[in-house]
Order: structure tokens, then C-alpha cells, then sequence
């Protein structure tokens, strides 16, 4: 369990749970983007792009993200990272230290200027990948090495829903830090 760094926060994070539980977890049959089997399914895209949780989401993750000294920018995979560094975003221009947000898409444009990651220049900036659920931390770790290729500097990955299913391990492994706003016991579930 991680809790927020002031009672407001805490607050959001504990309401946002409430909104996980009752709207984004599904039970049944499901495959994993790893290809395990499942038998219940964290459906984070529900919440990211609602406007009940997103503006919370912003405000939990960037907490979470300042727990990381010099980033400028937030981003990761499209389409799961995508609503989290907007709403990150839009939720640090309120304060004294904004921070801008970037898409890493799955395979360079092949026309145009054949950018893979797109939005704030990352080239020797430190940076944080987000995301909505992990895994196997693959999603984040392509995210990262595009970003490497960039000439950026990811030193951390930060998840909305920690799966407890090994991400955490690989992207370590990988050298970075890995954050969680909610795990599983505060779900309420056991890993699978």
C-alpha cells in the first residue's frame, strides 16, 4: 500500500480506489497482455478518461512523480499513458514547477519527420513513464528505450494500478524506479 503525501491527496487516492473497485474491475475469463491467463481484468481506460477520476489521477500521479528529483516530462506508450501525462500535465501547470507530457508511439511515423516520441523535446532530460496497469513492465520498458534513443533520460516508471505480477522486478531490473499509486491489497485482490 502507498499513501499520499498530505491528507488531500490520500483522499483522492482513497476515492479513486472506491472508483476502481466499483467501475474498472472486471471479473471472469481474461488474457493478460503477457498471455496469462487472468480471472479478473483491471480496466484503468475506463477511469483515465473519465471525468470523475482523470482530474485525481492527475493530481496523485504528479505527487507520485515528484518523488523524483529534475523531470521535466511525463509520458509512455500510447494509448494507455496518454490521458495519465495529459492529466499530469495539466495538473503540475498549476503549480510553480510545471512539467510537459510526451507520446511514445509503438514504431517510429514513416512519414513526416519520423519521430517515434512526440510532443516535449526529451533529449537530455530527465523523464518518468507512466502508465495505467502493468504486467511484465514490457509496455514501459519499449517506452523507455525509445526514449533512451531520443537522447532522454527515463529514471523511473510509474503505474496507476500495480498488478503485482512482476512488472515492478523488470523495470528495476532495467534500472529505474518503479512508483505505484495502488496495489492490489488496496483492491482488495490476490495476484494472479
Amino acid at each position: 500500500m502507498t499513501a499520499a503525501s498530505s491528507a488531500a491527496l490520500e483522499t483522492d487516492r482513497q476515492n479513486l480506489i472506491a472508483l476502481i473497485k466499483a467501475e474498472a474491475v472486471f471479473h471472469g475469463d481474461f488474457t493478460l497482455s503477457s498471455g496469462k491467463k487472468a480471472s479478473y481484468y483491471v480496466d484503468m481506460r475506463k477511469l483515465t478518461l473519465d471525468h470523475r477520476a482523470a482530474p485525481a489521477i492527475g493530481r496523485i500521479m504528479l505527487d507520485l512523480v515528484r518523488q523524483v528529483d529534475g523531470i521535466v516530462a511525463v509520458g509512455g506508450l500510447t494509448l494507455g499513458a496518454d490521458p495519465i501525462a495529459n492529466a499530469v500535465m495539466h495538473e503540475s501547470a498549476r503549480t510553480d514547477v510545471p512539467l510537459d507530457a510526451f507520446v511514445v508511439r509503438k514504431e517510429p511515423k514513416d512519414h513526416g519527420r519520423g519521430r517515434q516520441v512526440e510532443g516535449a523535446d526529451v533529449a537530455g532530460k530527465r523523464v518518468v513513464v507512466v502508465e495505467d496497469t502493468s504486467t511484465t513492465g514490457q509496455s514501459a520498458l519499449k517506452a523507455v528505450e525509445a526514449l533512451r534513443r531520443e537522447g532522454a533520460e527515463p529514471v523511473a516508471v510509474a503505474v496507476i494500478v500495480d498488478r503485482k505480477t512482476g512488472a515492478q522486478a523488470a523495470v528495476e531490473a532495467a534500472g529505474l524506479q518503479w512508483l505505484a499509486a495502488v496495489d492490489l491489497d488496496d483492491l482488495g485482490l490476490a495476484p494472479q
